[in-house]
């Protein structure tokens, strides 16, 4: 079985860590990278095309809203 493959995008390392360990129990799904802003989100994205975002509401540089627009 293939794994979807997701990107966790948050600005609190730890809650990114913690969201990663969560997932990464499951054969389900792969993490294959994370953000800690919308811009690098965005060329993570646009490089490996996950199947997932994550996206935390409330990042440092745009709203978490305006970037699922964007993607």
């Amino acid at each position: 079985m293939k794994r979807k493959t997701i990107i966790i995008v948050d600005d609190h390392p730890l809650v990114r860590e913690g969201l990663k360990s969560i997932i990464s129990k499951s054969k389900k799904y792969e993490v294959i990278a994370e953000a800690g802003s919308g811009e690098e989100a965005l060329r993570l994205i646009r490089k490996l095309k996950p199947e997932i975002v994550l996206v935390d509401i409330s990042l440092p540089d745009v709203s978490g809203i305006d970037l699922i627009r964007k993607i």
